[in-house]
């Protein structure tokens, strides 16, 4: 090689390394970070991950990959709280129920989001968007406070699944009117305006054994009017009892009024015990499983889409299954209705309901790139294009303008109802103390459920551990 090549050679090496140091330097600079996430496993979650792994590209310019453990809802806190405390930090990111928030924090897990939101003119104006009872169910603890744990991932809210085929079918409304005396609810406006004394005569209206007339044609099975969940597993009866307690006056413990509020004399309170036996006295006109304890969402969901109840209080979250003809034998004959309300005497309907669905949440030993990467998914999934796919796609939105738009309520049979629901939504403890005190709830609920237990005897059992907890935990003073 003569020494013009081998200048001309170190030449273009030197051009090579300048390229990479200036007009390549995103290319070599890039780094690649996997963000792992527990998720329930359910529809809201594979939408999420489907979209994130078809559209998500990271403005950083790194290479990010979403590792999602998907786990099934009866097993999730376990699992979860099983790999937080063992130390293992397995997941940068989870999905993460509302009421594990202080529990998590309070162990040092979960991280706090105020600095992150702050340094962010996007991400504050999001968070700043949403709804007040969403960004204070998902994202605060104390709960309602101005500290911020979590991002909402999929807000969800109990609303009514409605068989249309039935409820407006000529002769059962005939009947219905000659009985009762009063409308059986069709329309929208109807369902919409439908009392729990209305409900509860149509759980009475359409109990038919096999082979019994229904909407012009013999059952194909026992039939039932109506349904919700009276499950002892996790959550599932007090998601349904909390809302009855609430519409009728009543409360669960305050954490709100920490330290001067009580568990016995609210918990346990005339309108609290009348709310819970409001609750028992609908199930005998539901399918037996209901004085079980296992009607939990999955069986009441199961049950409507096998065509055996006419209406049923489910999770939005759940609805796609209804909607889908290869889950649902019910698939073209469906209506969405807001939750039943008490009516007061204003004739107005009071419509309190336990809030659903979840927030994201980072994990106090993630490195600065991971919590970088973390809050760009989290900016991506936030924005107004993104949300309104979600949404089209079956999940729903906390951003008001995302869901105030005329068109948000084309996206789903369902999606009318979800933005006047959003009002009327309360949540659950936040409280380290959270699983102890739905574990005995759950299972004093249970005692009642199946009849074991009256209801003043039930809530006065709530009450007083409640209050010896709390006290012990310092959350009430005497």
């Amino acid at each position: 090689m003569t020494a013009m090549t081998k200048l001309k050679g170190l030449a273009s090496a030197a051009g090579l390394a300048a390229v990479l140091m200036t007009g390549g330097a995103t290319m070599a600079s890039a780094d690649e970070v996997t963000l792992t996430m527990a998720v329930p496993d359910w529809p809201p979650t594979r939408i999420m991950k489907k979209m994130f792994d078809e559209q998500y590209k990271p403005a950083s310019g790194n290479t990010v990959k979403l590792e999602v453990d998907f786990i099934p809802w009866p097993d999730f806190y376990t699992r979860v709280n099983a790999s937080l405390t063992s130390g293992e930090q397995k997941y940068n990111m989870a999905v993460s129920d509302s009421q594990w928030l202080g529990a998590f924090i309070e162990g040092g897990y979960y991280r706090k989001i105020n600095d992150l939101i702050d340094a962010d003119p996007e991400l504050k104006a999001a968070m700043d968007g949403m709804h007040p009872a969403i960004r204070n169910a998902y994202s605060t603890y104390p709960y309602t406070s101005d500290n911020f744990y979590g991002f909402p991932q999929f807000p969800d809210v109990l609303i009514n699944y409605v068989r249309k085929d039935i409820v407006c079918n000529e002769e059962e409304q005939k009947n219905f009117q000659a009985k009762y005396k009063q409308k059986l609810p069709c329309t929208n406006e109807e369902l919409d305006d439908m009392d729990w004394d209305t409900f509860e005569k149509v759980g009475q209206f359409f109990m038919r054994k096999k082979g019994e007339m229904l909407a012009g044609k013999p059952a194909d099975d026992d039939f039932y009017g109506i349904a919700y969940q009276a499950g002892k597993g996790y959550d599932f009866s007090t998601s349904q009892i909390h809302t009855m307690i609430w519409q009728t006056g009543g409360n669960i413990w305050d954490e709100t009024q920490v330290p001067k509020g009580h568990a016995e004399g609210v918990v346990n309170s005339e309108l609290s015990v009348k709310g819970f036996d409001h609750f028992l006295r609908l199930l005998q006109y539901m399918p037996p499983v209901a004085k079980t304890g296992t009607m939990d969402i999955f069986k009441t969901d199961e049950l409507f889409r096998e065509g055996k109840v006419a209406m049923n209080i489910e999770w939005i979250g759940l609805g796609e299954a209804s909607l889908d003809p290869k889950t649902s034998k019910v698939s073209d004959k469906l209506a969405f209705g807001l939750m039943p309300g008490l009516r007061g005497a204003d004739g107005k309907l009071v419509r309190w309901s336990q809030i659903g669905g979840q927030p994201f949440v980072l994990m106090t030993w993630n490195t600065d790139l991971q919590n970088k990467e973390a809050v760009g998914f989290v900016k991506w999934w936030l924005s107004p294009a993104i949300q309104n796919q979600y949404a089209a796609g079956g999940g729903q939105s906390a951003i008001k303008t995302v869901y105030s738009d005329p068109k948000y309520a084309t996206y789903r049979p369902w999606n009318r109802v979800w933005a006047p629901s959003l009002d009327w939504q309360k949540d659950m403890w936040h409280v380290p103390q959270f699983f102890e005190l739905l574990t005995q709830q759950q299972d004093q609920y249970d005692l009642a459920i199946t009849g074991k237990q009256d209801a003043k005897t039930t809530l006065d059992n709530i009450a007083k551990f409640q209050e010896n907890l709390l006290t012990e935990a310092g959350l009430i003073q005497k």
